[in-house]
């Protein structure tokens, strides 16, 4: 998302890591085999993890959308809602889904009667924040509204918005209005299929069933 936001010019590579191969192609750059990394060969930079390549493409390759402030108060308020959507928002709703992928023995519903009560501890966080806002800490998207943008996504197909949540719910539209945001979802439509609640996603994005 951050990079169409910017228009910032890559080449991307999908990684399966059941392929020896493709694995190793990532162990080479980043021995975690975790991703997303991004390789800067003019600058001769490998950079991981999603917050500080976007830091790191705002300082090299800046494009017309800061996505992070200038001011240190006001990036501080972004970094630490970019962490709070990956750390209450995207993990729990995560913990929901491993769960459900386990078999029924090695389920553990009070995991994720917890994970439950923590999206929505976060949700009325994020609703409080919300109050006079068009994005999550001002008027201009930032970072932090890129992190937010794809744990809502998947967290609200787990745990719905509540009726009190109407903040919440008008930014929830406004990202998935967000043509950088919309483009996303669309690159993912054909992997939507594999996701365990795939019948709660929002409408346009849910994979055609085939007629009986």
């Amino acid at each position: 998302m951050a990079l169409y936001e910017n228009g910032t010019p890559f080449e991307s590579r999908i990684i399966d890591l059941g392929n020896e191969e493709s694995r190793a192609s990532l162990v080479r750059l980043w021995p975690l085999a975790k991703f997303p990394v991004l390789r800067d060969e003019a600058l001769d930079s490998t950079v991981p993890e999603t917050s500080i390549i976007i830091e790191y493409l705002d300082r090299h390759y800046p494009g017309a959308t800061p996505l992070l402030p200038m001011d240190p108060a006001d990036a501080l308020c972004v970094r630490l809602w970019d962490r709070f959507f990956d750390l209450y928002v995207q993990a729990p709703m995560q913990r929901i889904v491993a769960d459900v992928r386990r078999a029924d023995g090695d389920r553990s519903p009070q995991g994720v009667s917890e994970a439950q009560a923590l999206l929505r501890t976060a949700y009325g966080m994020v609703e409080k924040q919300l109050e006079g806002k068009i994005w999550i800490t001002g008027d201009n998207l930032t970072m932090a509204d890129c992190a937010a943008a794809p744990a809502l996504f998947y967290a609200e197909t787990v745990v719905p918005f509540g009726e009190e949540h109407t903040r919440l719910q008008a930014y929830y539209r406004r990202l998935l209005g967000r043509p950088s945001f919309a483009r996303v979802l669309e690159e993912a439509m054909p992997y939507f299929h594999m996701y365990p609640y795939s019948e709660k996603l929002p409408a346009q994005f849910r994979p055609e069933t085939p007629n009986a």
